[in-house]
């Protein structure tokens, strides 16, 4: 298993398996427009870990 987390994701990798883990009372700052608040976020579109063919982009916001 592979575990990687930056950005408030947990991401995990076991066999064929990806979960991904944020905690939702977490907050990273404004989005640049200002129209909601960021929790979570891969910041664009990264290598799922162990496969650099998957790619994943996550992002979790709230709106304010």
């Amino acid at each position: 298993m592979v575990s990687v987390e930056a950005n408030n994701l947990d991401v995990k990798v076991d066999g064929s398996k990806l979960t991904i883990t944020t905690d939702l009372d977490n907050e990273m700052g404004m989005s640049k427009s200002g129209k909601s608040m960021i929790v979570a976020s891969t910041r664009g579109n990264v290598p799922v870990p162990e496969n650099d063919a998957i790619k994943m982009g996550i992002n979790v916001y709230k709106l304010t």
